[in-house]
């Protein structure tokens, strides 16, 4: 079992290149960055982590651009998306970003997808949220469609279009993995439909969600967790779920406030592995 990071890179905050070396210096194998393009002023979609919204949601980095700077500033990290509201993104311009990020990388790029919360945010990228799981499973084959094959074409209901070139293709054989977020009723079934990991957030019912998943797969599916509490003994009970990965959300900032974070997170760790 592996151990990763999640953060919300900012303007006012250690930045992306800067915080990857760190991680990576201290041993994690993974760093995934959050993504919103924006966050509609109205706030009618509410938070649900409940309470105010925080400032990181409004004032995160372009994602890939976080992860260019990742990418460029390590050699061992995995880096990926935590998820990619691909509902707000064209598939097309999608498949080179997140190829380009893999080629860069060396191979270390995973796709995280998601539809995302935010109704009006959706919205505004003339997404209709009635239709979005539609337009979400259609969008991350399409980006698989051009990252796999040299001539591409696609039809469906939302993504249209014949014999494409585009490149760079991916390092990674058949193509980097695509990490599925989310906790909707349904999400198993696009784990299964067109996921290699389900990774969502993690609740007191996660383990129970996860023997559902191993039960009803019929290929190999990983089992990855985001932020679960600092205990060692929910990191044991995920470890004997067969986790492929947990990861734990930083808070963004500076140093003062990261550094007691991931010490929380190192001391859970080492408790684990009886390094304490």
């Amino acid at each position: 079992m592996d151990f990763g990071i999640g953060y919300f890179p900012t303007s006012d905050a250690v930045g992306p290149g800067e915080l990857a070396a760190f991680i990576e210096e201290r041993g994690f194998e993974s760093l995934v960055f959050a993504e919103h393009t924006h966050i509609p002023a109205s706030r009618e979609s509410p938070y649900p982590g409940g309470g105010d919204l925080p400032r990181k949601y409004t004032a995160t980095l372009d994602l890939f651009v976080a992860l260019t700077a990742a990418a460029l500033a390590t050699t061992r990290l995995r880096v990926g998306s935590g998820i990619a509201l691909v509902i707000q993104r064209d598939p097309i311009i999608t498949a080179k970003e997140t190829a380009s990020i893999d080629v860069l990388s060396g191979g270390r790029f995973e796709f995280g997808v998601g539809a995302g919360w935010n109704r009006e945010e959706m919205s505004n990228h003339g997404t209709d949220p009635r239709t979005r799981m539609r337009l979400f499973a259609e969008r991350v084959e399409a980006v698989k469609t051009i990252w796999t094959e040299q001539e591409a074409t696609f039809h469906g209901e939302f993504v249209n279009f014949d014999r494409i070139f585009c490149e760079p293709k991916p390092v990674q054989r058949p193509h980097p993995p695509v990490l599925v977020g989310g906790l909707g009723p349904t999400v198993i079934d696009r784990v299964l439909a067109f996921g290699d990991a389900w990774f969502p957030n993690w609740t007191p019912d996660i383990l129970g969600r996860g023997a559902e998943l191993k039960a009803r797969a019929e290929r190999p599916i990983d089992f990855m967790v985001m932020g679960p509490p600092t205990d060692p003994k929910v990191i044991q009970e995920l470890a004997e779920a067969g986790t492929r990965r947990i990861s734990w959300w930083l808070p963004s900032g500076g140093y003062s406030v990261i550094e007691p974070a991931l010490e929380q997170v190192e001391k859970a760790i080492a408790e684990f592995t009886g390094e304490a």
